[in-house]
């Protein structure tokens, strides 16, 4: 018989013996330990990114078989793109992963002052990366490069029946549809990071209790890598 079979037996509660519960507030009842409770939240929030790939990767799916069917117009579409906004964007995420995982680091080893300053960089990242979405937004808005029945850009080289080929308009579909999700996306681990840092200020980490730090890291290494798998898929079309 295990020894966690032995304890739940001998306190069906999983109190303690002063009948108060664990030591450490953050124990939840329903866990044996500590590291059970660590590695159960970790599972759940690896589930969670596993729909989110999914709902990226039909996405994915749905961009390859348009551009598949309109190869020229996604072509010359993308040529409306600022590729340096993109790649400028690319690294300013690169770094926020950096900061996200020092972020990490530091709850592991009690240091709350860091943790804040680098949680706080990180939300920094996050705004000029939402920024820079601004500018591009804007551009084409002003140009017309919208999607569906919306776009109205004047000069494409394809024509049907003397109107743009739809490949244009399917192309900036995808575009606004899939960075406007990832954007929404940032936005949401923008309230994550915020959320922790305040707590972290408050030193509700240590290395004894630091998952909700791990848990949005995760979350926000895979906004990072979506953008890593947007960034070629629409700047860099040849």
């Amino acid at each position: 018989m295990s020894t966690s079979t032995v304890d739940l037996q001998h306190d069906p509660h999983g109190h303690g013996d002063d009948g108060h519960g664990h030591d450490d507030p953050h124990h939840q009842h329903h866990f044996t330990t500590m590291e059970q409770q660590f590695d159960t939240s970790k599972i759940g929030m690896w589930l969670f990114l596993a729909t989110e790939v999914l709902l990226f990767g039909g996405l994915f799916v749905g961009f390859g078989m348009m551009q598949a069917r309109f190869p020229e117009e996604f072509k010359e579409a993308h040529e409306h793109l600022q590729r340096p906004l993109g790649a400028l964007n690319t690294v300013v995420l690169l770094f926020s992963s950096w900061t996200m995982v020092m972020g990490v680091l530091s709850a592991r080893t009690n240091q709350r002052k860091k943790l804040v300053i680098f949680l706080i960089i990180t939300i920094l990242c996050a705004c000029i990366f939402l920024g820079v979405k601004y500018f591009e937004y804007s551009h084409k808005f002003e140009e017309g490069l919208l999607p569906g029945h919306f776009y109205k850009h004047v000069g494409d080289r394809i024509q049907i029946n003397g109107h743009p080929s739809p490949g244009y308009a399917t192309f900036f579909s995808f575009y606004f549809m899939m960075t406007g999700l990832h954007g929404i996306h940032i936005v949401v681990g923008i309230a994550l990071l915020a959320w922790i840092a305040i707590r972290g200020n408050r030193g509700e980490f240590n290395s004894s209790y630091y998952t909700p730090v791990d848990l949005v890291g995760l979350y926000w290494h895979l906004v990072d890598l979506i953008w890593i798998y947007l960034f070629p898929l629409y700047y860099l079309i040849s």
